[in-house]
């Protein structure tokens, strides 16, 4: 390749390129210019690089096409100004997308727990395995309870809420591997299950539910959701549909990251009810409302505020190439 005349030849179209990459806002006709010099340009890069290696004209080139592509993806914005279109349509684009995954694995969920207390309840000898008979008294009259209440509300706080954010991201990271995300919410459902049966053998059920209720009604369903987000990034990979699973797998992964950071959150806030509400001498009605109202809030904005951002458009995928173009007019 003569790199000189090569670069003549297409010195039209990259000074073009560049002053598209420069501008701020656009018309329709400058968007779709905008998208296909940012295209021919990159396959030009590209030959340029595959006959000439690294090269002045290269550089330049690669410049005008990080410019432009900072246009429509909308990365050179600040990112304070793009908080209201994740939290409004991503977000729960995203979570909505998986909302019926949640529920049938919150159905699942619950029925485990109760058919695996239920058995170790009324199996001779089951319940006698867990420690012996003095650690069980002490953990039915004394530790149960004393747990939210051992440390600071601040401490406590941090603690739940980083073992529990890390059990939901490790449920979406390897949800990809198929058996993890189900091992991991079963284990969870039996642990519950034998904790109940516990209690309710020491007559103490009541306890048990008054103090799970205000912080587990969130914190147990955004598990639910993360291992949804699992079990659909796995499901992607065994049926991509008309999608090679490299593509379904790329798509699902950046819809689902969303869901990550928002469970963060969802999680913050059980956390933090765990943390200052649960060990407080308050009436049960008006600490397991809290939890009420926290799940109720997490519930509309996944069913409520998910349907009117898909129907708006939005499916959640953080990185649509089609998104960021349509949002280069608003840049």
């Amino acid at each position: 390749m003569d790199l000189d005349a090569y670069s003549a030849a297409h010195r039209d179209e990259w000074d073009d390129l560049a002053r598209l990459g420069a501008k701020r806002r656009f018309t329709g006709s400058e968007s779709d210019e905008l998208i296909e010099r940012y295209q021919s340009g990159a396959s030009q890069l590209s030959a340029i690089k595959t006959t000439a290696g690294q090269s002045v004209q290269g550089d330049r080139l690669s410049l005008s096409l990080s410019r432009a592509r900072l246009r429509f993806t909308g990365a050179g914005s600040n990112v304070l100004s793009q908080l209201p279109t994740f939290f409004g349509a991503q977000l729960p684009a995203a979570l909505y997308r998986i909302r019926w995954t949640s529920l049938v694995v919150a159905l699942a969920t619950a029925g485990i727990a109760l058919l695996y207390g239920y058995w170790a309840l009324n199996t001779p000898g089951v319940l006698s395995h867990f420690g012996t008979e003095e650690f069980r008294k002490q953990f039915v009259e004394q530790d149960f309870v004393n747990y939210y209440s051992n440390h600071s509300p601040s401490s406590f706080t941090g603690q739940v809420w980083t073992n529990n954010a890390w059990l939901a991201a490790q449920c979406i990271a390897y949800g990809i591997v198929g058996v993890y995300s189900p091992y991991l919410l079963f284990s969870n459902a039996q642990n519950i299950g034998l904790s109940g049966a516990l209690m309710a053998s020491h007559d103490r059920l009541d306890i048990f539910f008054l103090y799970i209720a205000p912080h587990g009604q969130l914190e147990l369903y955004s598990i639910f959701v993360a291992g949804a987000a699992g079990m659909t990034i796995f499901w992607a990979w065994i049926a991509p549909g008309a999608r090679t699973r490299g593509q379904a797998l790329a798509e699902e992964g950046r819809a689902l990251f969303a869901v990550a950071i928002g469970l963060i959150l969802s999680l913050l806030v059980s956390g933090i009810i765990e943390g200052f509400v649960t060990r407080q001498d308050w009436p049960w009605v008006i600490k397991i409302g809290i939890g009420t109202v926290a799940l109720g809030s997490f519930l509309f904005y996944q069913w409520v505020i998910g349907r009117r951002a898909v129907r708006a458009g939005e499916t959640g995928d953080l990185d649509e190439f089609e998104a960021g173009a349509r949002r280069i007019v608003a840049a």
